[in-house]
């Protein structure tokens, strides 16, 4: 029951990968190059070197569920977002549909449904986190997608909520809780066809993400 993760090198990649290998989680980290091997052996992570520019599909192999936590990073252009955000989220569901896997759990963006309302920057990125939302609703792959919200590195407090009514506006979240509650979703296998918008509060996982 090995869960794929998809864009383990990234800041809440690694973060979820520590957590879920320390809680007896099987994991397998999908990296892009060698060089990103050695943090994930030292702490006995399983990996696979796989580019979702490419060939990625046998990452997949005996694997049950996926978490897609992938990005192109804000040092790149349009042209990367098109390619990591989008197409190769689409290409990692049609993947996992393919080789029946149980679930894919995607990490998107809070407020993703409406590109336009983002700062003229983002709005790249929250246009290909709107497609790849909606290609995964419409693929019939059981899912479940996590919208946090302005990503912080605050150390994880473990205590979210759900809405910003919760927060008095503030839509804040730290990276540490969003791999939290990736840990909490990846358990939760009784999960499926859920959304949850994911900012720092009061509350627990349990209760934000029942």
């Amino acid at each position: 029951m090995t869960t794929l993760v998809i864009g383990a090198n990234g800041q809440i990649g690694r973060q979820f990968c520590a957590l879920a290998h320390a809680a007896g989680e099987p994991i397998r980290a999908m990296i892009r190059h060698p060089g990103q091997q050695p943090w994930f052996e030292e702490r006995g992570i399983e990996t696979a070197i796989a580019d979702l520019e490419d060939d990625f599909t046998h990452a997949f192999d005996d694997c049950d569920q996926v978490v897609f936590t992938a990005g192109s990073g804000p040092h790149t252009g349009p042209d990367k977002t098109l390619l990591i955000d989008l197409y190769g989220a689409i290409r990692a569901v049609d993947a996992a549909r393919e080789r029946g896997l149980s679930r894919f759990l995607m990490v998107s963006a809070m407020r993703a449904e409406n590109p336009q309302a983002a700062p003229e920057k983002l709005r790249p990125y929250m246009a290909a986190k709107f497609a790849a939302d909606a290609y995964l609703r419409a693929s019939g792959m059981p899912h479940v997608i996590l919208e946090p919200g302005r990503l912080t590195d605050d150390p994880a407090s473990e205590r979210v909520a759900a809405s910003l009514e919760e927060t008095d506006g503030e839509n804040r979240v730290s990276r540490g809780n969003v791999a939290h509650a990736l840990l909490h979703l990846v358990k939760a296998r009784e999960l499926v066809d859920r959304e949850f918008v994911l900012l720092d509060g009061q509350r627990s996982m349990a209760e934000v993400l029942g």
